[in-house]
């Protein structure tokens, strides 16, 4: 069984929020590097989990979360990163992707013990996925160049927290390895 599972962090997303001009321009720097990522989970047969934000629709399911963010403004931020049929999926209603979701159940079922953390946004939902993972006692590892920020210098400081207080291994996409 796998023990790297790749975390693809509020990538269907409709863009309609607040700080989404500021967004957008660096989730297409970082949408090369996830869907290098996502090619290489799969043909490693690594398990890939999507953990969406359901912004508040509490009726909501991963369909609709996906369908909502492919008629949005950006669909061309999600078409290349949209789940396939063997993607599993949480849907989260706050910014950690343990928050009150089945996401360690789980990582224990899949067997996880690496967690590779792609997506958006570094200063807030990858920052706090990655403490949580880190208390859970995961090795947590996150490609920079899959990851897009809002404020470029909070990213920055996000990431040397990573790596500092949270042992995170903040590689390139192409230093990463998955099982298989």
């Amino acid at each position: 069984m796998p023990r790297t599972v790749l975390i693809v962090i509020d990538m269907l997303n409709t863009y309609e929020h607040e700080d989404a001009e500021a967004l957008v321009p660096s989730v297409r720097r970082a949408l090369p590097g996830i869907t290098a990522l996502l090619a290489h989970a799969r043909a490693s047969e690594s398990p890939v989990v999507y953990v969406n934000d359901n912004f508040g629709e509490w009726r909501s399911h991963h369909g609709e979360i996906l369908e909502a963010a492919l008629a949005g403004r950006h669909k061309s931020l999600v078409e290349p990163i949209a789940p396939d049929e063997s993607s599993l999926f949480v849907v989260k209603a706050r910014h950690s992707i343990f928050f009150e979701t089945p996401l360690s159940y789980l990582l224990g079922q899949l067997g996880a013990e690496r967690l590779v953390l792609c997506g958006q946004v570094t200063e807030q939902c990858v920052l706090y996925s990655a403490l949580d993972a880190h208390i859970r006692h995961f090795d947590v590892v996150v490609p920079d160049d899959a990851v897009a920020h809002i404020d470029a210098e909070l990213a920055e400081a996000a990431l040397q927290l990573m790596r500092r207080n949270m042992s995170a291994d903040v590689c390139r996409v192409q230093d990463v390895e998955f099982d298989g």
